[in-house]
């Protein structure tokens, strides 16, 4: 029965849980108490990670091949808390490049990821994602934004691993830049087009080399142009896309975009959501379960405390 309130808990709003407890197995549970229950035991996932009690943390099944390439993508959005506002919810999704697998000529689908949330500092967000990298022995393909804090984590713990900037992020700069500077749509696209094919041709150093030469006409532009210099520089190693697709790698973080809809957004960040910080937690650690195909664990967590 605690399992079952958990399930729903996670899925929808807490009277949302209770309404259907009743109208399918006649159970009176008040909103409230499904919401002591479920975040009652979805505050007890965090203390098994940081314990590292490996059976009790989802892990991604083992490939067939050791040639096999594993996609880390990390992102953050954010959520409503009573003590502090809006708060950032980091979300990292991991899933090994077999299981991308092609549904329709033009549409792909990730059949298998684990996800890893958590509301705070990187401090507390890397070491809880690293238990779960803990049994990952393939390659490792990072794609992420500009946040300093990712690719600092990244190149101390995994400096033998493929670093890609979001192409979409980096395209970001330059539309910017080209929404501020330019009057016509006809010149703004057709600068744009040129930017972003050079972008596609591993030709970054010509696109910062073009905007070390674009003619800012006021402070404005000359800040978002200075902005996007910075940025390109920074991650010009990360930006060789042409490099990437030709070794049949991702060049988007859409996967992870998608994570935050499906895994965070759906069920935290509904009309009128005021969380609690550790209850946030709680029901984004057994949102995470189930969305990890790890439901299993959770029920076997139950038990012991029963």
């Amino acid at each position: 029965m605690q399992s079952l309130v958990c399930l729903l808990a996670q899925h929808v709003v807490f009277e949302g849980a209770s309404s259907l407890l009743k109208e399918i197995l006649g159970i009176n549970l008040s909103g409230k108490q499904i919401q002591r229950v479920s975040e009652w035991y979805g505050k007890q996932i965090d203390p098994i990670i940081e314990a590292n009690q490996s059976e009790y943390i989802p892990q991604l099944p083992q490939p067939k091949t050791n040639d096999e390439r594993t996609y880390v993508m990390l992102d953050g959005s954010m959520v409503y808390t009573r003590e502090e506002k809006w708060k950032e919810m980091k979300l990292a999704r991991l899933f090994h490049e077999s299981q991308n697998v092609g549904i329709q000529k033009s549409r792909n689908e990730i059949v298998k990821s684990v996800y890893v949330s958590h509301l705070g500092s990187v401090d507390g967000f890397c070491p809880k994602l690293e238990r779960h990298m803990s049994t990952i022995k393939t390659r490792k393909v990072f794609i992420t934004d500009g946040a300093k804090w990712i690719w600092n984590w990244v190149e101390d713990n995994y400096p033998g691993s493929t670093q890609i900037l979001d192409y979409y992020h980096a395209v970001e700069k330059i539309e910017n830049l080209a929404r501020l500077h330019f009057k016509g749509q006809k010149s703004k696209k057709k600068w744009l087009d040129e930017q972003k094919k050079l972008l596609m041709e591993d030709g970054v150093a010509n696109v910062i080399n073009n905007l070390q030469h674009f003619k800012s006409k006021n402070a404005e532009v000359a800040r978002a142009k200075q902005t996007a210099i910075r940025y390109y520089t920074e991650h010009e190693d990360r930006m060789m896309y042409k490099t990437y697709k030709s070794k049949g790698l991702l060049i988007g973080s859409g996967p992870i975009e998608a994570a935050h809809r499906n895994v965070i957004q759906q069920r935290m960040k509904l009309s009128g959501q005021k969380w609690s910080k550790s209850g946030v937690q709680a029901i984004a650690n057994l949102r995470c379960y189930h969305q990890s195909g790890a439901w299993n664990i959770v029920k076997n967590l139950i038990k012991l405390a029963a």
